[in-house]
């Protein structure tokens, strides 16, 4: 298991366009990045360098997950395939939580806890994120919040049983419990909700509580250099093997899951070593923002509370269709994922779900 993350961004062969704030559109100032999120994943989000290091606790955090994963080969896939391609997937499914997400939400946790908050607040989609979150702060001993996009709320019920085992208050979104959703509410009753105005609520709940942090399990640069322990294991495991992969491919809601397991891989072609490999995002059809949308700057959220940083995206007010692959319908997706497919080094496709 590494004991660095690896960041992706202080590899690129230009700087990556800066969070604006919202009002005076020129770069958001730390005063009012410190306001949304814990200080060590701001100092993350920003950061330029190549390798951060994984603090002590949150590595030993990291080993009851357990890492590192397992790295297997989907042989019955191929046979059902009839390929003659080799299949690879890291096994993130063995967490507590069945997905990736502690990656990030051990250190997101971790950070908050740190800088003296007694309670995180986020937004989940199909609750893997909201999973992981609730298990990392009851693991630490704080207090959890997590607003669940209404749709996935509904449609997975055993996620919501899942966050309330380990103690986490979870509220359906839009929900009447911040002034947010209640706006929500009141132009569209039966809003399915979405990512957007989870966020929005989320933040609303966190910004109103000293004794609060928000945190996210993806978008934002920090999540992509969390999940990069996966493909700095997989990157490992590939070199026992004495293999190296052709193509490096994996779904994008926001990007960090893509991210986490392809950026190691990237470095080498950033760097001119293994140009040949191809790297493919996949999205859903319903919200097709890196293969319709428009690379532009665009919040994060609903209500236009986040900075606005710079993406591929539909538009944060777009309506997301209530498709059960809940944690793929956020709007925008990644910045630097963005960044990768504009310039050709990232491919993009969509598919139905």
């Amino acid at each position: 298991m590494p004991t660095s993350w690896g960041n992706l961004k202080a590899e690129l062969p230009e700087p990556l366009p800066l969070p604006l704030d919202p009002k005076t559109k020129q770069p958001a100032s730390l005063d009012f990045l410190y306001r949304l999120f814990p200080k060590e994943l701001v100092h993350q989000e920003l950061s330029n360098e190549p390798s951060i290091k994984i603090p002590d606790e949150v590595f030993n955090e990291y080993l009851r997950i357990p890492r590192p994963t397992p790295l297997i080969r989907a042989t019955r896939l191929e046979e059902h395939l009839k390929t003659p391609a080799e299949i690879y997937y890291k096994a993130e499914h063995l967490s507590p939580t069945g997905a990736h997400k502690m990656n990030v939400s051990i250190p997101a946790a971790y950070y908050a806890k740190k800088q003296g908050a007694e309670r995180v607040v986020t937004l989940t989609g199909a609750g893997q994120w909201g999973s992981a979150l609730a298990l990392a702060s009851a693991s630490l001993g704080m207090k959890c919040t997590v607003y669940m996009v209404k749709v996935s709320y509904e449609q997975k019920p055993g996620r919501r049983i899942m966050m309330r085992l380990w103690g986490a208050d979870i509220f359906p979104s839009p929900s009447d419990h911040t002034a947010a959703g209640r706006r929500f509410l009141k132009e569209n009753p039966d809003d399915p909700g979405s990512m957007g105005t989870a966020v929005s609520e989320a933040l609303e709940d966190a910004l109103g509580d000293p004794n609060a942090k928000y945190c996210t399990g993806s978008l934002w640069n920090y999540t992509m250099i969390d999940q990069s322990v996966i493909g700095l294991e997989a990157k490992k495991q590939f070199e026992l093997i004495d293999k190296y992969p052709d193509i490096v491919c994996g779904c994008i809601g926001g990007g960090s899951n893509l991210a986490g397991m392809s950026h190691p891989f990237m470095v080498n072609k950033l760097k001119g070593k293994k140009t040949d490999t191809e790297f493919i995002a996949v999205e859903p059809k319903a919200v097709p923002s890196t293969t319709r949308g428009t690379y532009t700057y665009d919040h994060g959220d609903s209500a236009e509370i986040t900075p606005l940083i710079k993406m591929y995206t539909v538009g944060h007010k777009y309506v997301n269709p209530p498709i059960h692959a809940g944690g793929l319908r956020h709007h925008g997706k990644a910045p630097v994922i963005s960044y990768l497919i504009y310039n050709k080094l990232m491919r993009s496709v969509a598919y139905h779900q």
